[in-house]
């Protein structure tokens, strides 16, 4: 996607704005002074994506911060993302300038020569397990052996299913796995095409309440942080906006950790489920009061989920690939300038 430059910025503005991003703040003063001096922003339009699985999108969203913020001169388009990979492969098309994924799919696309970085953490969720019918006679990862399980290939919920299945000394060649988007993958369980899904909520949690499927198998370790991800071009050609949208999911985690019913309210009627179920996913498997500052503790996760992707042949370029994305990944800078 091609932006538009509405005006060339003042001479000094462009020159601080270089030395800003030498010295790596990128998103830094050249903000204020975009928005505050010329009265106009550094783009026309900003391509961002809401998701179900990222409630502070949906806040962000429904209260219109960002627009508010960039006035009448910045068309803000939304899109709503399916999963992690559709959000990558949005953003890698340049039809997204800031989309939503988990950590490990963020990896997994800046491994494969995604330019995108993450700038500002959404969540600390319990999003995955894996799970299986109300009568199914599959009780552990062990049992999955020779399965059909669901998965969405390049997601959360994939790489969950992977690391599970080696808890077993098992593999992905040892199941056959079915690459269904999230939604389409409960509708295989509840149909009795796959044998396992590997899930993601608030669709799993829906399913427990209104299929009374069970989740056989969980851990919190293996799920990876929410990543809010831009396009390196968009972070060179207009940090400006980019700050306002990082501004905006702090404003959005604020008010949701104030106000957890009405964010799940929000939540259940975007996603069309039972509030009840909205509440378990904000209130018990969503952690939104976590920094979000990417830095050391995210980088962790992916570390331990690295070789998985390796050794799954997920990477073009190897180990190389990935450790050269784990070293790239993190642009903290917007994020500091909100939490300050």
């Amino acid at each position: 996607m091609s932006t538009v430059i509405r005006r060339t910025a003042p001479t000094i503005v462009v020159a601080g704005a270089l030395m800003l991003m030498a010295t790596g703040c990128l998103a830094g003063e050249n903000a204020a002074s975009t928005s505050e001096g010329a009265g106009e922003w550094s783009t026309d339009t900003l391509s961002i994506d809401f998701a179900t699985y990222n409630p502070l999108s949906l806040v962000v969203k429904d209260q219109g911060l960002i627009e508010k913020a960039l006035g009448d001169d910045v068309d803000v388009e939304w899109t709503q993302s399916a999963g992690s990979n559709k959000a990558n492969e949005l953003l890698r098309a340049g039809s997204l300038d800031v989309g939503s994924t988990a950590g490990s799919a963020a990896l997994l696309a800046r491994a494969n020569g995604s330019p995108i970085k993450v700038i500002d953490i959404f969540s600390q969720p319990e999003w995955s397990a894996i799970v299986v019918g109300p009568d199914s006679d599959i009780a552990s990862v062990a049992d999955l052996k020779g399965k059909k399980v669901a998965a969405t290939s390049g997601t959360d919920p994939y790489f969950f299913l992977l690391q599970a299945l080696e808890t077993e000394g098992l593999s992905i060649s040892d199941v056959e796995v079915q690459n269904l988007q999230h939604a389409d993958g409960r509708s295989a369980l509840d149909g009795g095409s796959v044998d396992a899904w590997a899930g993601l909520d608030p669709i799993m949690a829906a399913a427990e309440v209104e299929s009374g499927d069970k989740l056989v198998y969980r851990n919190v370790d293996f799920n990876s942080y929410g990543f809010l991800n831009a396009t390196e071009e968009f972070l060179a050609d207009h940090a400006d906006v980019a700050q306002v949208v990082v501004d905006a999911y702090e404003e959005a985690r604020e008010w949701a950790l104030a106000n957890p019913d009405e964010t799940a309210a929000l939540l259940a009627e975007v996603a069309g489920i039972d509030p009840a179920v909205a509440t378990t996913v904000i209130s018990e498997r969503s952690n939104l009061d976590v920094s979000g500052i990417p830095g050391d503790d995210q980088l962790a996760v992916l570390k331990k989920i690295a070789p998985v992707l390796v050794d799954s042949d997920a990477v073009t370029g190897g180990q190389d690939a990935v450790d050269t994305a784990l070293e790239t990944i993190i642009e903290p800078t917007f994020a500091e300038k909100a939490a300050g």
